[in-house]
């Protein structure tokens, strides 16, 4: 991605956070030939100092980095049919790879994260996959706007530390539509996630299934959950 091509105001945006960061941008091909173009930061293992995420949640900067299970959510999101006028909403968006991937099949879809500089980030990568029917929202878990509700709300690797547990479903009351459904997506490895479920089921109907991302160095699982209010 030439960010020569970039609009005007996400050309700025690009400037100004290559100045911060050192981004590049990466190439995300999907199925049914999608493809996105997602700003990054180039240089993680500086940024990052070794942290391991999995270790010390409560220290690691979760939006700078493209997570596995993010690509398996965006994946399965470009194959599934979407009615009329659907409304997607990210939870803790990140580079914002799943809510791109689906706003790259129709949907209204808003990225939300708590930090403008990481809306920032996807504001350029929504103007570089060339989507313009995407809306950024800044939103803390402990105290969330008043949000219309959502057909469809999507998470990958929120799950990260129990004690949003409770302000996580907090924001689904709020976020969701009676007859809408979650999806979220987290690493096999991914410990606060029992908990999370646990907790959801008394207000949720909850299944789950196991996918494979294939890789050079290492085969990657992911645990892809779906969640249905038991309401509905």
């Amino acid at each position: 991605m030439d960010p020569k091509r970039l609009p005007d105001a996400e050309k700025a945006l690009y400037h100004r956070l290559n100045e911060e960061y050192s981004t590049g941008f990466e190439t995300l091909r999907l199925k049914k030939d999608l493809c996105l173009n997602l700003l990054k930061v180039d240089d993680l293992e500086k940024l990052l100092g070794g942290q391991d995420p999995l270790k010390d949640v409560s220290k690691f900067p979760f939006w700078v980095k493209l997570w596995e299970s993010a690509i398996v959510l965006a994946d399965f999101l470009v194959a599934q049919d979407y009615p009329p006028n659907c409304r997607v909403l990210e939870l803790g968006a990140g580079l914002g790879a799943s809510g791109l991937a689906a706003a790259a099949r129709g949907c209204d879809t808003t990225l939300s994260d708590y930090q403008e500089h990481i809306l920032d980030f996807q504001r350029v990568s929504a103007a570089a996959s060339g989507l313009r029917n995407v809306s950024f929202q800044l939103l803390d878990w402990l105290n969330p706007p008043e949000i219309e509700p959502y057909d469809v709300v999507i998470g990958a690797e929120i799950v990260f530390n129990e004690q949003f547990n409770e302000p996580l479903l907090s924001v689904l009351r709020k976020c969701l539509k009676p007859d809408g459904v979650v999806y979220l997506a987290h690493d096999i490895k991914r410990k606060s996630l029992p908990a999370f479920l646990k907790l959801a089921e008394k207000e949720y109907i909850i299944s789950a299934s196991k996918r494979r991302l294939r890789s050079l160095e290492e085969d990657k699982f992911v645990i892809l959950n779906r969640l249905v209010p038991r309401n509905r």
